[in-house]
């Protein structure tokens, strides 16, 4: 996939790369404002078509740099475009990977303000906590399962910062793979107590089912979205610490929200999780 053409250079003058460092840091301050300001653009690509995997993934750095200078916390990490709908949906190949900052979670049940984000859509997921930190190159599903404190339910609010959801790959990933809300809940379950691969999940909005799916949709096993997540970080010599919490990537594709909808996900056996947009 094009994950594996990303090499470890994080510099903005690094090997490889085609933008320099104000560059990235003035494309990083544009997409942040956008998102603060709930307003959209067209992609970025557009102005800068040559460039590559690692300007998109500095750009998405900048972004968290940026965040944590005023304050923020990482509240987690998240694999995005994990399932073949969702590809497919997206026209793109190979799963993404981004952050989420505190000011992302919302309480079990909780309100979502519309007013804050452009275009909102839920998709659900299952959630991971890890135990004991997850290290690439090599990393593998049952590597994943061993380092798992729990797995829990998740629905993650996307949206993106470019208008229509119109992007390409490159663009997503420095916009930071479209994060914006999240929220978890239901009964954490031990890994090994869930057959992943198997277990069903149903979306409702409203009271109505709008999407179902089972685990083996993100990429045959919600597991596999954290090993590729630990070997995409290990080629840039960072990890998944221990005591991180990862969004494995939606089950489904995601589903359009506004305000005055309820949306639930309910996980066999993990019991359900809301979150409510006003």
């Amino acid at each position: 996939g094009q994950g594996a053409s990303v090499t470890a250079d994080n510099g903005a003058e690094g090997r490889g790369m085609k933008l320099d460092a104000k560059t990235i840091a003035a494309l990083a301050e544009h997409l942040e404002s956008c998102q603060l300001q709930v307003r959209d653009t067209p992609k970025i690509t557009d102005e800068h078509p040559d460039m590559d995997w690692d300007d998109a993934y500095a750009i998405q750095a900048e972004l968290l740099r940026r965040k944590t200078a005023r304050g923020r916390k990482l509240a987690g990490l998240k694999a995005g475009l994990t399932s073949h709908a969702k590809m497919k949906q997206m026209g793109v190949s190979s799963p993404v990977f981004s952050f989420m900052t505190d000011d992302y979670l919302v309480a079990d049940g909780g309100e979502v303000k519309c007013s804050e984000l452009i275009h909102p859509k839920v998709e659900p997921e299952i959630a991971f906590v890890t135990r004991r930190a997850l290290k690439g190159p090599g990393c593998h599903i049952g590597a994943v399962l061993a380092a798992v404190d729990f797995v829990i339910p998740g629905i993650e609010v996307i949206d993106s910062r470019y208008r229509d959801f119109k992007f390409d790959l490159k663009s997503v990933i420095a916009d930071n793979t479209s994060a914006a809300r999240f929220v978890i809940g239901g009964q954490p379950k031990r890994a090994e107590q869930v057959d992943l691969r198997t277990v069903g999940v149903v979306l409702e909005k409203n009271g109505e089912v709008v999407a179902l799916g089972a685990g083996a949709a993100v990429l045959g096993h919600p597991a596999a979205a954290l090993a590729m997540l630990a070997n995409h970080l290990g080629e840039r010599g960072q990890e998944i610490p221990a005591g991180t919490l990862v969004l494995s990537g939606g089950i489904t594709e995601a589903v359009p929200v506004q305000p005055g909808d309820a949306v639930t996900l309910r996980v066999q056996g993990m019991g359900s999780t809301s979150m409510r947009f006003v």
